[in-house]
């Protein structure tokens, strides 16, 4: 293996060969560690070291790295505390994650350091977030970001690069080709020969570097940093190396070649290094011996201190209270009684213009959303008032776009992300659930994303722009989902939304957009998420919704003068108000759950549960539910019609008021 100092001081190489020691003899630790029961997983970057020192003594101790499973020497680096470290790999509360996650499953904004999680390919958006909140503020950094060989295989590593090199962010992509994905061979993951082949496809430089050689890491990654500071661009690195354990401990390495091993052994990045700084004499045995006494003393204290800890006690308030970043919600009222008529699209454009201006750290990503204005006309004329930096085109990626937001969070900014229909967001679901749902709880950091979502049937719009998709969403802890049915409520809450430094998902109703108008308040408000709001009283049934369903249930009660009913519109579904539900429970006895999503499934039924659980003796009929059919959504007219719950509902009160 060849070295080329080039004009790096003693000083460096030394500080070069310290900072590979020291992952290497953790490691070696954590093996006997997993040996003896004490850690639970292991998985070894012994072999592939100099990639991540390399790369970290690269960039500037403020710039964002985001590491993966075999990028110990990133944490070590960083100078982060062994004792946390250690915490961290037991699961005790002392290390990043509460107990709650493993590994290097977390990030730590004291170090500049976003972990992974285990789907691979989401924190390479969150890069892109990171940078592009750089980018807006004009702070000249690079950010760094890893990835496998095998990972790059998953639709975010496309995606990710795909918007970096069109909104030219400094992002440094670095791919730590091993040879493997697990136990399945490069050429059973792709064909192209190399990563580099992949730079021209997305107009992005790309280079290759002996990932094995940390002064060619080093130096490489440092003059590309530089650049990128410079001349914001992102470029692709493809380092070359091999994993001398298992994919982790248990998976082996039976079925890499024995020859494959041997050639690599010769490789190793640390017995390399260490043999051309005893040859040049940069360092002696003397000093190996003292680096080596001083790293195992470190690694002795912080594991005496991590093995000191008790495990955690699970407390059930903290853990439900975590899933959520702090928050108190202060309802904000209009500072005039000024009004104006505004149609349901009209007050959620609004809406969005006023957190606009209230919040120059927000910025609006979607398709078509600039100059076009959305394909529903939302953002109309907000380019010419905001910019193209704050109102942003997206490609077709939902992902990345919502990976995005959450690494602008990292770096305390607001983004509302628009599906153009919120039968898209298939195509994020990874990141809202896994991501933005689970960021606070695991490891303290908050997504302070909203993602609007036009919603629902009515428009013979087809299976594919035209479902009801809030309850998949409603499943998930961490979440915040709204839903109002009104242009008063979509103002207000899609205000309350931005203001609120947790995700939220917001729905709204397509066919409400130009089809309901009402007198609003011109002024900046918000309304309180979480609380219901009783659209209309009776008293002999309860008919508890939100969306559409406060139209049909007010619709069809018209056609019934016999009868008067309580319309709860529930207006926020996670958290929903229970308070409300259980008081007109009380009053009317008798209670119908409405909702255009299926029946099987949907939100009526948690409802409904909830009621027979905490109001059964209050009832005096069973709790009924009228919803959608369990189809996909047709496309004509007359189809759509008889799957949608409104033709259905009139009798479905008839059964229940004659119970």
């Amino acid at each position: 293996m060849h070295f080329d100092r080039k004009n790096y001081s003693d000083k460096i190489l030394k500080e070069l060969y310290e900072a590979l020691l020291r992952p290497r003899m953790i490691e070696e630790k954590m093996l006997i560690l997993l040996r003896q029961g004490k850690i639970s997983k292991w998985f070894s970057g012994i072999g592939q070291e100099a990639i991540s020192i390399g790369s970290t003594k690269a960039l500037e101790n403020d710039e964002y790295i985001l590491p993966m499973h075999r990028n110990l020497g990133v944490f070590t680096t960083r100078d982060v505390p062994y004792s946390r470290l250690f915490a961290q790999f037991q699961g005790k509360l002392s290390g990043f994650t509460n107990g709650r996650d493993r590994s290097f499953h977390f990030g730590t904004n004291d170090h500049h350091i976003v972990g992974m999680i285990s789907h691979l390919g989401p924190q390479l958006a969150v890069a892109d977030g990171i940078a592009l909140a750089n980018q807006l503020t004009n702070q000249k950094k690079a950010t760094l970001v890893f990835t496998g060989d095998g990972g790059a295989s998953e639709g975010d590593f496309h995606e990710a690069l795909n918007v970096a090199a069109v909104w030219d962010l400094p992002v440094i992509f670095v791919v730590e080709n091993n040879g493997y994905g697990l136990s399945t061979p490069s050429n059973e993951q792709f064909r192209f020969k190399s990563f580099v082949d992949k730079g021209p496809g997305y107009g992005i430089d790309a280079i290759k570097v002996d990932g094995n050689n940390v002064l060619e890491v080093y130096d490489t990654l440092k003059q590309l940093a530089e650049n990128v500071r410079r001349n914001p661009h992102p470029v692709i690195v493809e380092a070359m190396t091999f994993r001398m354990r298992g994919h982790e401990e248990a998976s082996g390495t039976k079925y890499v070649p024995k020859e494959l091993m041997e050639k690599w052994a010769k490789k190793d990045p640390l017995e390399n290094y260490e043999k051309y700084l005893l040859k040049e004499k940069v360092i002696t045995e003397a000093d190996i011996k003292k680096y080596r006494k001083a790293i195992q003393k470190d690694i002795d204290e912080g594991l005496e201190k991590a093995y000191a800890e008790e495990m955690p006690q699970a407390t059930t308030d903290k853990e439900l209270a975590d899933m959520y970043a702090p928050f108190v919600q202060e309802v904000k009222s209009p500072s005039t009684e000024t009004k104006s008529t505004k149609r349901y699209v009209d007050a959620i454009s609004d809406g969005l213009r006023q957190s606009l201006e209230k919040y120059p750290e927000l910025v609006v990503m979607g398709q078509d959303i600039a100059e076009y204005g959305g394909v529903f006309k939302i953002t109309e004329g907000f380019v010419d008032k905001f910019g193209k930096g704050r109102i942003r085109n997206t490609p077709l990626c939902e992902s990345a776009i919502i990976g995005i937001g959450l690494g602008m969070s990292i770096k305390k900014q607001k983004s509302v992300v628009e599906m153009q229909f919120a039968d898209f967001v298939t195509c994020g679901f990874n990141q809202i659930v896994n991501n933005l749902a689970k960021s606070h709880y695991r490891w303290g950091q908050n997504a302070d994303v909203v993602v609007r979502m036009p919603t629902g049937a009515g428009v013979a719009a087809g299976p594919f722009h035209s479902q009801s998709n809030e309850a998949w969403f409603f499943h998930t802890p961490g979440l915040k989902v709204v839903y109002p049915s009104n242009p008063a409520d979509a103002k207000g809450l899609l205000c309350a939304a931005i203001e609120d430094p947790n995700p939220v998902i917001y729905f709204e109703h397509k066919f409400l957009y130009r089809s309901l108008s009402d007198d609003i308040h011109d002024d900046y408000y918000t309304i309180e998420i979480g609380k219901a709001n009783l659209v209309e009283e009776g008293t002999d049934l309860s008919i508890i919704t939100y969306g559409m369903g406060v139209h049909w249930a007010k619709e069809v009660m018209q056609t019934l003068p016999e009868l008067s009913a309580d319309i709860l519109d529930l207006r926020s579904l996670l958290p929903w108000d229970k308070e409300a539900v259980e008081a007109t429970v009380k009053k009317t006895n008798r209670v119908l759950i409405l909702h255009e999503d299926c029946m099987t499934g949907g939100i009526g039924g948690e409802i409904s549960a909830w009621i027979s659980e905490h109001c059964f003796r209050h009832l005096d009929a069973p709790v009924l539910r009228e919803a959608s059919l369990d189809t996909a959504v047709p496309f004509s007219p007359a189809l759509e019609q008889n799957f949608l719950p409104k033709g259905r509902l009139k009798q479905k009160i008839k059964d229940l008021v004659e119970f």
